[in-house]
């Protein structure tokens, strides 16, 4: 990217400094006002409409009584509507809580619980399920107030809360005026909490994650130098929006750049080809599966020469992957990434062109304005080529976890330094190699699935007694879950019962490919599972 428009299109404008994101709304809107913001089979939008249909949004929270720093659930599949709401709220001062359609009701009542959130924004069916009902369903919330449907068809009240279709959201807003919007958009500060992110932690308890306005902009203005992100690219968002890799690698990385978003609500690969086709995509992003699946498909009788960059990551990449991407897909550019939630995303970045083999073997530099330690049990710093734990200091450190001091405290230690977790080391190159996990966190297909949460579960079922989840390989997602259980009746034991049994309850990537039957667990003297004899049994 060219280092001087970069500086036009980051974090700044022509007045100075943008550091909020309603204030880069405002600003893109201004600076380009024709530049399309939104394309896709529902039409175009334009960054002055999107700031215009953000405003709006910022109006009817206004009227719905939403103060400056309530929180507000985003429980749907990636839409325009999803970009122009988040915007919207944002601009009313409220702090985002995503949630992945993925999760069951429970386990989106408990994110919305835990954050107090005062309403939620989400779709009446998606993929077969019924979002309302399964909310309902969980149990109260007594915090909750709205249920704001992001739907044109009005939805049947449920469980008491304020119902509204979209068209009954935005009409109160009307009479709210437009400098009400703008007077509200002047109240978020730079520090102001931007969105609240959950993630499983080791105990398997869901931890919000909580970041500011300030440092998503500096961050992702750094994440889209370092990938060469370009005004005017289209960009495919296939990502779930409820993720960092979505929502701020996507939607805010675009707003910074003014490029083009094409929101995607379900990747199947005819349709993302389609799309790449009609939409003349330039830049394509996601977890390697994505590329593994178009791959297989019939992807040779589509035009896919206007896309310029592929970026991946979220689990290891195979260097034949990346030359598949550039041989047979023809990507020229190829990045990859390593971060996690509490590091707002990013730790660091493998930029396009990079060698096919550090591709692979790395995952990068850190990113702009942050810097990596690697540290010993004992705290020391290794030396490069020395594996130890990752530790990473810059504004692309969580501001803390929601409510839970001692966790913060936990992992981002008195110098500023976040523990990850993760053992790598530093080459002398300056490059970054993730080795292994101090976690048991394993990732299918670019999803992190953490064993304690999906044991608690499933210590749930009237026949498991005790249970063990860990990660096996597989060729399609990378790893999935394999449950070893000791069943409460041998003879009545019942894997794909289990199974379906775990279906009901947890998200899809989280349910177990494989359950194993066992007398008993294989521990240690202090009573710890040793699961690497459940990864090989041999």
């Amino acid at each position: 990217m060219d280092r001087r428009h970069a500086a036009s299109i980051g974090g700044t404008s022509a007045s100075g400094p943008v550091s909020t994101i309603p204030a880069l709304v405002a600003d893109r809107a201004r600076r380009y006002p024709d530049a399309v913001a939104i394309a896709g089979p529902t039409g175009r939008v334009t960054y002055a409409e999107l700031a215009e249909q953000a405003a709006e949004v910022s109006r009817a929270a206004i009227a719905s009584g939403l103060e400056t720093g309530d929180r507000v659930g985003l429980w749907a599949p990636n839409s325009d509507r999803w970009i122009v709401t988040a915007l919207g709220m944002l601009g009313a001062g409220v702090t985002l809580v995503p949630i992945s359609t993925r999760l069951k009701g429970p386990e989106a009542a408990d994110i919305l619980a835990r954050a107090h959130a005062k309403a939620v924004c989400t779709v009446q069916e998606f993929l077969g399920n019924d979002y309302p009902g399964m909310l309902a369903a969980a149990g109260a919330l007594p915090d909750l107030e709205h249920l704001i449907l992001l739907d044109d068809a009005p939805g049947a009240a449920a469980a008491g809360w304020d119902t509204s279709s979209w068209a009954g959201f935005l009409a109160p807003g009307q009479v709210i005026p437009a400098s009400a919007a703008k007077d509200r958009a002047a109240e978020v500060l730079p520090d102001s909490i931007s969105d609240i992110l959950f993630t499983s932690g080791t105990t398997g308890a869901p931890k919000g994650v909580l970041a500011t306005h300030r440092q998503t902009l500096e961050v992702f203005t750094a994440w889209a130098e370092a990938v060469a992100l370009r005004p005017r690219d289209r960009y495919l968002l296939v990502n779930p929006f409820s993720h960092t890799f979505g929502y701020k690698a996507g939607i805010i990385a675009c707003v910074l750049c003014t490029a083009t978003m094409v929101p995607l609500a379900r990747f199947e690969p005819d349709a993302a080809l389609r799309l790449i086709e009609s939409e003349r995509i330039s830049v394509l992003a996601g977890p390697p599966t994505l590329f593994t699946d178009l791959l297989n498909s019939e992807h040779a009788g589509h035009l896919l020469g206007s896309v310029r960059l592929a970026g991946t990551g979220g689990a290891t990449i195979p260097a034949e992957l990346v030359e598949r991407v550039r041989t047979e897909l023809g990507v020229p550019s190829v990045f990859t990434a390593y971060g996690l939630t509490e590091s707002v995303g990013v730790v660091s970045v493998c930029p396009p062109g990079t060698p096919t083999e550090l591709l692979a073997e790395t995952v990068g530099k850190p990113l702009s304005g942050s810097h990596i330690r690697i540290v010993g049990r004992d705290g020391s710093n290794m030396p490069p080529g020395e594996p130890g734990e990752i530790l990473v200091k810059g504004p692309n450190v969580m501001l803390g976890y929601l409510d839970d001091p001692a966790a913060t405290a936990a992992v981002v230690d008195a110098n500023g330094y976040l523990h990850t977790g993760d053992v790598g080391l530093l080459g002398d190159d300056g490059y970054l190699r993730i080795t292994d996990r101090l976690k048991d966190m394993f990732i299918v297909g670019g999803f992190n699935a953490y064993p304690a949460e999906i044991e608690r579960v499933l210590l749930g079922h009237p026949q498991i007694r005790d249970v063990a989840v860990v990660g096996v390989p597989d060729a399609r997602l990378g790893e999935v879950g394999r449950a070893v259980v000791v069943p409460a009746d041998p003879a009545a034991a019942d894997a794909a019962a289990i199974i379906e049994w775990s279906r009901q309850r947890l998200a899809g990537y989280k349910v177990p490919r494989e359950v194993v039957f066992t007398p008993a667990l294989p521990r240690n003297t202090g009573g710890k599972v040793l699961k690497d004899r459940l990864r090989d049994p041999a």
